[in-house]
């Protein structure tokens, strides 16, 4: 077998079970992976020098197709949000996996998941793609090459997309599957060319171990000011967590995934994975830089037939388009990764409805609840089957399909948090005003961007405030360079009438998803939901 780049020679492949491969490619940047990826034919080159791979069948994740070995080791799982395989059928994966991978040449990544040395995890990813190499280097984080001599793993990921599972055999779903034996720290993925299924395997793994630590694993953004003022956002993909992190007036910590522990935040990654519909210089000017210059990956990003510039206003191949980069083609990007405890923690929710104000304060029970609830909406076009009216998404602790454990824990670890440190708790609408969704009109973003800049200043706290007859929550009046209008919802709609009839219905919505909680949670939690009663059908 031959093996080129830098590595422990002392653990190899061989130590994971992989044998008779044809080549190991260790640690391999950029350049290297370029080679070998346009040789291959697994990607092009853009006009502007970034690799653009497309990943056919699956555009996203499949969590349908995500699987927990069941054994003595999991006994704390939240098997209601999680599906489970056995041992045994676990191990002929694993066995099969060897076998498919036999006479191949793999590309190997050492890598760590966290900044925060005291709680980070090391990462072994094998992958078949050398895109997915470049992919993965990017996401985490990477060591410097003197520690890639004696790295040995702590979790292993072997990734081989064209691996076809056997649902019978391996007790899953379909051909396309991800599994992870949280014993053996394995994660195995086949059958999807979608590359985020990597990186959202190890935030998964560390949503299972960080807990346990009274640390805080969180799907959000993050960045700080230049008084070391931190902040959080909270987010479902498409809220805006990657474009209201990136402001060029606060330094950014990350995009996407955090742990908040006894010193502070700190990211997962290394690297930043933007969707990038509809991307514009003007709108997002960092984001767009980074996404047109060599070592960024595109994904499903449409090229011009002949000039190879992006096109990224193009959905015809999805709506999830997206750009990874690394944290350090943003320009204020934080060179450790990491901040004190923050002053702020913002919840983004795409409001498709229309009903709900561009911000509001949230007192701590308020935020646990909402942060339970993980309120998004999706609209046409987004997924298949989706009609014309928008469609609620609840998606607790804005992360359902990533924790492994009760959302009880990850809800009672936040609010401790918040109360420990006198966090100032905010939502913010970035959907739509002035209507529903093929109505009204998207959030302006430099409304959302204004009223972000206050909060995070500590200004928003000094204005009058209203409380909400359908949430509960406080809502500013008035702040300067804001339209007073947009503040309240219904002056934006034509007819307040059917703005009364939407938001009560949203509100039923929370009130029936958050059922599930009720027993779970504590009185002054139950009292902080949506009180507006439904109309009588």
């Amino acid at each position: 077998m031959q093996e080129m780049g830098v590595r422990n020679k002392a653990f190899g492949a061989d130590k994971f079970g992989l044998t008779n491969l044809k080549a190991v490619n260790w640690n391999f940047g950029p350049p290297q992976l370029y080679e070998h990826a346009l040789r291959a034919g697994e990607a092009v080159l853009s006009a502007d020098g970034a690799l653009c791979a497309d990943t056919g069948e699956f555009t996203g994740r499949s969590p349908k197709d995500k699987f927990t070995v069941k054994d003595a080791s999991t006994a704390d799982m939240w098997w209601a949000g999680n599906q489970s395989i056995t041992a045994e059928q676990f191990e002929a994966l694993y066995v099969d996996f060897k076998k498919h991978a036999e006479g191949m040449t793999l590309f190997a990544q050492d890598l760590y998941g966290g900044a925060d040395p005291t709680h980070r995890i090391k990462t072994r990813v094998f992958t078949e793609l050398a895109w997915h190499s470049l992919f993965i280097r990017t996401l985490l984080r990477r060591p410097e090459a003197a520690e890639l001599a004696d790295f040995e793993p702590e979790l292993t990921i072997i990734d081989l997309p064209s691996f076809k599972a056997d649902p019978k055999r391996h007790g899953v779903r379909s051909e396309n599957v991800v599994a992870i034996d949280f014993a053996r720290k394995i994660v195995l993925i086949g059958g999807s060319y979608y590359a985020g299924e990597m990186k959202k395997s190890v935030f998964t793994t560390l949503n299972y171990y960080l807990p346990k630590k009274n640390v805080m694993p969180m799907h959000c953004s993050a960045n700080v000011g230049p008084d070391g003022d931190s902040a959080i956002f909270f987010g479902l993909s498409g809220t805006g967590k990657t474009t209201l992190s990136a402001d060029p007036k606060r330094t950014l910590i990350g995009d996407d995934e955090h742990g908040w522990g006894e010193d502070g935040i700190f990211n997962f990654e290394g690297g930043c994975y933007a969707k990038c519909i509809k991307l514009s210089e003007e709108a997002e000017p960092e984001i767009f830089a980074a996404s047109k210059r060599f070592g960024a990956v595109l994904e499903n990003v449409v090229l011009g037939e002949h000039d190879r510039v992006p096109d990224f206003d193009d959905g015809s191949k999805t709506e999830n388009t997206r750009s990874a980069y690394p944290l350090e083609f943003i320009p204020n990007a934080s060179a450790t990764s990491r901040a004190g405890h923050p002053k702020n923690v913002v919840m983004l929710a795409a409001d498709a409805f229309g009903v709900m104000p561009p911000i509001a304060k949230l007192t701590p029970a308020q935020a646990m609840y909402h942060f339970l609830s993980g309120y998004t909406a999706k609209v046409a076009g987004t997924e298949r089957g989706l009609g014309n009216d928008p469609e609620p998404e609840f998606s607790t602790c804005f992360g359902s399909p990533f924790l492994p454990l009760d959302p009880s824990v990850y809800g009672n670890l936040l609010r401790k948090l918040i109360a420990e440190h006198n966090v100032d708790c905010w939502l913010v609408n970035t959907g739509w005003t002035g209507g529903k969704y093929g109505v009204g009109s998207r959030m302006p973003i430099k409304v959302t961007r204004a009223l972000l800049t206050a909060a995070l200043n500590g200004s928003l706290r000094n204005v009058t405030f209203r409380t909400d007859k359908y949430f509960g929550f406080a809502v500013p009046t008035a702040l300067p360079g804001v339209p007073n209008e947009i503040l309240d919802p219904v002056k934006t709609w034509k007819d307040p009438a059917e703005y009364d009839a939407t938001a009560r219905r949203l509100v039923g919505m929370f009130q029936k998803n958050f059922a599930k909680f009720e027993s779970q949670v504590d009185a002054d939690v139950r009292a902080a939901a949506p009180e507006v009663k439904l109309a009588a059908e």
